[in-house]
């Protein structure tokens, strides 16, 4: 049996790889855990897991998917039989003996199942969620020696993290430091449901071992000490993890939970499980505050959840607060980790998010400095991603087209998307030579795909045959039907990356002014548009001659015109996409994404519109609450609305209904700002 001073030694060991893995040095970090001698520990098969994990959730690779599932599944059956084990033993910490291996297993079990999720598909949601109830019954006997099973309970990775979180955090989190030391506003406070059930048991006994107690939940119970607060800090690394690792744990679950798409959010609710974001969210941030390896994933999950938000929610309730969370996260980790390409990633988003896109591309630069370390070829790939990204958002299309290009010499996913992309950056610029080239390989590059394709290259084929049926029918050369594309393809998907939500002004202008000027004329005036740009003769060939492209044109004009807040002829706009939306051939995503764009417009206009009353400038009875219950309303009947049409068949639906769950939870946390509860 493995003595408490084995397990903090192991564990020190296995930190000294976390440490070269945050640091960019993955490669070190593999030898670290690979170590001979240490085949059997838990720790190091949880890194060299962590690593196959990171480099599948990155790179989005099949092949390393598979690596990640066997190494995590060894990690899950060490961790298994130390908990047995540790039962009989003394521990070297203040908590009952083997919860550190309770921490331990549920670190798998929730990678494991976010492994599965990776596919952006409802079948890998679903095995996600086997995954996580299988892999909780196996474990249930010996998480109940910890905590008392309430009748009514199933045996679920639910129940399981719950009861875990609730044995260590009795008294909920309120405590607990967090990386922001101002206090968090009012808007991402727990719901008053959670935290009454959090506070509804003030302490937590734990039974003794005996086969009678763990079956019937009695015999004699301890009192578990609530450690680790700023008062009563922890003692050692194992007390470090213990916490660290069960608020990790707990918060990334029930945040998983929370983002998952509605259809599968009703398996969810069928089967008992429930979820409250805001408290997953107060768990991790108290996690990423300490110390433990545990802190930099918690670090890690919250950027990746505030970058994503901050890009594709469309509206948030309290950006700064978000910002300064986010912000005050990556300047801890980076502080440890200065060369590590994932905070060097978080810190040009935030840079890009808060308008700074010059800057956010000098970051990026730096982060892939051929001096530099990179032997972790997936984190890197993220940064070139980026870095093309942004470089689009600036219209700087040939450099643009050129990084898409070189992701394809860093990662093995959708080689076809990184092309489809780079081509729409030639045809921004006029050069369909390089674009048609780009666009013959798609076909092949496509074919070598073992599986099933992803969902933007189920798009792209569908654009693919689109582009061709134009082309013939303006009589064009087969072999040059690039010349027949007018919107850009990479425009198109900019939409659902929403990129042009982010344009600045000058950027947006030229962007307007290019879309305007396609025949047929925009028929409407706007603030931006007060002159048709465009004009035809009859007979002459239209540029856009399908309900697809006229919808596509509208809905991108109605983003820019909300981007530089005219939103009355955005609304215009809009609406005109979805009048051609009624009669489109292949773009059946436009109906649900403008009716999400829709309902950002009604949050920023209310927003806007309230903060106009609130200065005094308006006159009329209507009041700023007035202008926030209409506006609100009006956001969620067009969610609903967007919601129906965001099917299975839909293109790029998973995206989409992603976005939909993360700006129903930000009108929800604007509801309790304004102490709306009535709707």
């Amino acid at each position: 049996m493995t003595s408490p001073q084995d397990t903090e030694e192991t564990l020190r060991l296995a930190t000294q790889g976390f440490d070269l893995l945050f640091a960019n040095d993955l490669e070190a970090a593999v030898d670290v855990f690979a170590t001979e001698g240490q085949g059997n520990s838990p720790f190091h098969l949880m890194g060299l897991g962590v690593c196959a994990f990171l480099k599948a959730a990155l790179g989005m690779e099949p092949e390393l998917m598979e690596d990640a599932v066997k190494c995590l599944t060894l990690a899950e059956q060490g961790a298994r039989k130390r908990m047995k084990l540790a039962k009989s033993s003394t521990p070297s910490h203040r908590f009952q003996s083997g919860i550190e291996w309770e921490v331990l297993h549920t670190d798998t079990i929730v990678l494991l199942g976010l492994t599965h999720a990776l596919s952006e598909s409802y079948k890998g949601y679903l095995q996600c969620l086997y995954e996580l109830n299988r892999q909780a019954l196996s474990s249930s006997f010996v998480l109940s020696s910890f905590s008392v099973l309430s009748p009514g309970l199933s045996s679920s990775a639910h129940s399981k993290f719950n009861k875990l979180f609730k044995t260590l955090y009795p008294n909920g989190l309120d405590a607990y430091a967090t990386p922001s030391q101002a206090t968090p506003a009012a808007s991402r406070r727990p719901s008053e449901k959670s935290l009454q059930y959090v506070k509804a048991t003030p302490t937590i006994s734990v039974r003794t071992s005996g086969f009678f107690a763990r079956w019937t939940g009695l015999g004699a119970v301890t009192p578990m000490p609530v450690l680790g607060t700023i008062t009563n800090p922890t003692n050692g690394p194992i007390e470090e993890l213990i916490l660290s690792g069960a608020a990790f744990g707990y918060g990334l679950f029930n945040l998983v939970l929370s983002l998952l798409p509605a259809k599968i959010r009703n398996v969810v609710g069928f089967l008992g499980y429930s979820h409250d974001r805001q408290l997953a969210l107060k768990a991790l941030a108290v996690s990423a505050a300490r110390t433990d390896v545990h802190a930099v994933f918690a670090g890690l999950v919250l950027m990746t959840y505030y970058g994503v938000l901050l890009l594709a929610s469309g509206y948030q309730a309290d950006e700064k607060h978000i910002i300064d969370q986010y912000r005050g996260i990556v300047r801890r980790v980076s502080q440890r980790y200065p060369k590590g390409s994932l905070w060097i990633l978080n810190k040009a988003k935030i840079q890009r998010m808060i308008g700074d896109p010059e800057g956010a591309i000098v970051t990026l630069q730096g982060g892939l400095r051929g001096d530099r370390q990179k032997s972790f070829p997936q984190a890197d790939a993220l940064l070139a991603f980026e870095l093309a990204w942004t470089l689009f958002q600036c219209r700087r299309y040939e450099e643009s087209a050129q990084m898409f290009l070189d992701v394809t010499k860093m990662n093995n996913w959708s080689h076809a998307t990184y092309h489809f992309l780079a081509a729409g950056c030639y045809i921004s610029i006029g050069q369909s030579d390089k674009a048609q080239s780009l666009l013959d390989a798609l076909s092949q590059i496509m074919d070598k795909r073992r599986g099933r394709n992803m969902p933007t290259e189920v798009f792209i084929k569908k654009k693919l045959a689109f582009y061709k049926q134009k082309h013939a029918r303006r009589g064009g050369d087969p072999k040059r039907f690039a010349e027949s594309i007018k919107i850009s393809p990479a425009e198109e998907l900019a939409i659902a990356w929403n990129t042009h939500a982010h344009a600045d002004k000058e950027t947006a202008l030229a962007h307007i002014e290019e879309l305007a000027a396609f025949t047929p004329p925009v028929n409407m005036q706007t603030e931006y548009m007060t002159f048709p740009l465009s004009s035809y003769q009859p007979g002459d060939l239209l540029d856009l001659d399908t309900p697809d492209e006229l919808a596509v044109r509208s809905l991108i004009l109605g983003i820019l015109h909300r981007t530089l807040g005219d939103y009355t002829g955005a609304r215009k706009l809009f609406h005109d996409a979805l009048k051609h939306y009624q009669n489109v051939d292949v773009s059946s995503w436009v109906g649900g994404m403008t009716h999400f764009e829709l309902a950002v417009l009604d949050m920023k206009e209310g927003e806007w519109r309230s903060a106009v009353l609130t200065e005094g400038d308006s006159a009329g009875d209507d009041t700023a609450l007035e202008v926030w219950r209409c506006a609100i309303k009006s956001a969620k009947d067009t969610l609903a609305h967007a919601h129906a049409l965001c099917t299975r068949e839909t293109d790029l639906s998973s995206r989409l209904d992603s976005r939909i769950v993360m700006l129903r939870e930000e009108i929800d946390v604007k509801m309790r700002q304004l102490g709306i509860f009535d709707m």
